[in-house]
């Protein structure tokens, strides 16, 4: 993997497979793409291609209602209303359900916040489930919009493809686990209890002659936990760096397939040998765009520290040991708090230009 290309598109069905060769062919070819720059596509999934489609058209008729309907469950807003609880979403960043508005987020700095709107969704946590008075990240119920249309089978069809989903990330971890040379079953500890953040993303079509280094659809970022599956619709966007050779390679969606890519924190247990690597997205297309990517965090007790076969004889573990709880929650913070400053920045200079344009027309 010397010249710059697209994430590669690799069979997953022999992992479930008998075929021991066809296997081992798999295996070392994530293990190459680890190591290269943490992204690969899966097809032979078991993830059918028809959930795929009936979610993806979940996701569109979320986003077709009007926004005061979809901000009915905006997850910035300090209190929700599930039956009769009141839930204060205060620390909303930690809960991370329901709906988010455009430019709420900005993951590179230099950039305008993005553009794109999401839905955040996880596991249904009850409010006396130790993870929501805990307190754990991304724990708690979800927040369903109330009038996108058959309801009922929106939520159906979303939990449905979430816990779908759910597995085939711990069939990759499997894999993975395969390539560090321990049994498929490593990560069991990790994936035990495991917390997950699953998105329906829009991004609104945007005007060709736009600067795109002030509004891209997600600027560039490295993902915060430990694995990501992405689902794409037909429209591309997303492009991964390639660290070698400083281009911008565009991934290119294909039907049924995943993009996969690893996030920082499991390039921190790789002690950096297997890469959480730089991506963005543009949608120059003139269309709307619609994805669902699929954040695989881990159990959020889980003491991350450095995996097997990843230091040379000698080497010393690059980082302390660090909980998934306490990983992810610092990465949030540092991007929603970077929105925030920018607008509050934005506001002042609206601010100061004011009084000095009244004293030059007086």
């Amino acid at each position: 993997m010397t010249t710059a290309a697209a994430p590669p598109i690799l069979d997953f069905s022999p992992f479930y497979g008998n075929d021991s060769e066809a296997k081992a062919k798999l295996v070392e070819e994530v293990r190459k793409c680890c190591h290269y720059n943490g992204f690969f596509q899966i097809t032979g999934h078991r993830v059918p291609l028809e959930l795929q489609k009936r979610v993806m058209e979940c996701s569109k008729r979320f986003f077709n209602l009007p926004l005061e309907e979809k901000l009915q469950i905006n997850k910035s807003e300090t209190k929700s209303t599930f039956g009769d609880n009141s839930v204060d979403f205060a620390d909303h960043n930690s809960f991370n359900r329901g709906y988010e508005l455009l430019r709420s987020q900005m993951l590179e700095a230099g950039t305008g916040p993005e553009l794109k709107e999401g839905l955040y969704i996880g596991e249904e946590i009850p409010e006396d489930h130790p993870y929501f008075l805990q307190k754990k990240l991304n724990s708690g119920p979800n927040q369903w919009p109330q009038t996108v249309p058959d309801k009922e089978e929106f939520q159906k069809t979303t939990m449905e493809y979430y816990h779908a989903t759910f597995e085939l990330a711990k069939d990759v971890l499997g894999v993975v686990a395969l390539t560090l040379g321990v049994e498929s079953s490593f990560f069991e500890p990790l994936t035990e209890g495991a917390v997950a953040t699953m998105r329906y993303l829009h991004y609104p079509a945007q005007p060709k002659d736009e600067d795109e280094k002030l509004n891209r659809g997600i600027g560039a970022h490295t993902d915060f936990g430990c694995v990501t599956l992405l689902l794409q619709d037909e429209i591309d966007g997303l492009q991964v760096l390639d660290a070698p050779s400083g281009q911008w390679l565009d991934v290119k969606p294909t039907p049924g397939a995943y993009v996969i890519n690893l996030g920082d924190l499991f390039m921190r247990m790789a002690n950096d040998k297997y890469k959480s690597n730089t991506h963005r997205v543009i949608n120059k297309s003139g269309k709307e765009r619609y994805s669902i990517p699929f954040f695989f965090s881990g159990n959020p007790d889980y003491l991350c520290e450095c995996l097997p076969n990843c230091r040379e004889p000698g080497e010393s573990a690059k980082y302390p040991p660090i909980t998934v709880q306490d990983m992810v929650t610092s990465a949030y913070k540092d991007s929603y708090g970077r929105a925030e400053k920018y607008k509050k920045e934005l506001e002042a200079k609206k601010l100061d230009v004011g009084p000095a344009l009244t004293a030059v027309g007086a």
